[in-house]
């Protein structure tokens, strides 16, 4: 069997979706899988073991690079095309490519319903909740039925080696409503290393070190801002760390794939949906009483993130470090 993924980014999404992907791969040993991923978002697939190959795309590029991938889709002669994105655009690439089978999600279960128009088959995902398991579901349109949540890590993920044990501080989000104040990640900082004696690292991504800058700052010298780094990189860093907090981003979902202990902070989005799967892992979310939900910037005059105080994420610190996995779970 030939098949081709279609998962074009972002960073979470991708995670979120190499369980499937790797459920695939395990039950159908023979199968040719192929996965259409944003070039920005290429790397993300070199931190899994999965036997999968990327075929990169430009969807802001020019239309005759497009038609060039469209072409090599096409010549693959695919037997099936999975859409695990739900947008229009990721459903015509799935179309486009040429396959006998175009699958995707019932019409309630897209992010955009007019996507659907271009599936020739449609999979009703049911209760699934977590959108791992959402992905998990249409598996089952190629006989693949698991519950198993498995990310297979890339040997490379862990080469990188890292003087000592810490607290990552990860401040930045891709949506402005999705990030907690970086001066009560300072203070949070400050208060885990009086509690814990643990120093934290603060991470940022591209146009993030401002923030980072702020959270140390706030911090009193508790938090240091991380240097740098490769997607690799962050990705051992997130693996031997003592403890991940951050909003609902890229780098959590890392963590969660790397098993460590999280504490999530959530308003816009739905921790049941979006975050970290592990029964043991903590959340701080006022997803309930938000009225922005799914929206990049707030539309009120406080946002509910705001109504999240430094003492209400220590406390969920204070919980997740208390578990007895924590220091044990790695050397």
């Amino acid at each position: 069997m030939r098949m081709l993924v279609v998962r074009l980014g972002a960073l979470g999404d991708i995670v979120h979706t190499v369980p499937a992907v790797a459920a695939i791969a395990s039950a159908l040993p023979g199968a040719s899988i192929d996965w259409l991923v944003e070039r920005r978002h290429r790397g993300v697939l070199d931190l899994f073991a999965l036997p999968a190959t990327p075929i990169e795309i430009d969807t802001g590029g020019s239309w005759q690079t497009m038609r060039g991938v469209v072409g090599r889709l096409r010549s693959a002669r695919y037997d099936v095309a999975l859409d695990f994105q739900g947008l229009l655009k990721s459903a015509v690439l799935a179309r486009l490519s040429g396959a006998r089978r175009v699958v995707g999600f019932i019409r309630g279960a897209l992010r955009e319903p007019m996507a659907g128009m271009m599936y020739s088959e449609q999979v009703d995902p049911g209760a699934a909740l977590h959108v791992i398991a959402k992905n998990l579901a249409l598996a089952r349109a190629v006989d693949v039925a698991t519950d198993e949540i498995r990310l297979p890590l890339a040997s490379a993920v862990d080469a990188t080696p890292v003087a000592s044990r810490a607290v990552v501080l990860n401040p930045g989000a891709g949506w402005p409503n999705k990030q907690w104040a970086p001066e009560r990640f300072g203070q949070l900082a400050a208060a885990i290393r009086q509690k814990h004696g643990l120093t934290s690292i603060v991470t940022w991504g591209p146009g993030e070190e401002p923030l980072a800058r702020a959270v140390v700052e706030a911090s009193g010298g508790a938090a240091e801002a991380a240097p740098a780094t490769s997607l690799a990189a962050l990705m051992t860093l997130l693996r031997r760390a003592a403890l991940v907090v951050s909003g609902d981003t890229g780098p959590v979902h890392l963590a969660a794939a790397a098993l460590t202990p999280i504490v999530g902070i959530y308003g816009p989005t739905d921790p049941r949906r979006n975050g970290p799967w592990s029964a043991l892992d903590e959340t701080v979310s006022r997803f309930d009483a938000c009225e922005c939900h799914h929206k990049r910037r707030c539309q009120r005059a406080s946002r509910c993130l705001d109504d999240i105080a430094v003492d209400d994420v220590l406390h969920a610190v204070d919980v997740r470090l208390a578990r007895p996995d924590v220091m044990s779970r790695r050397s």
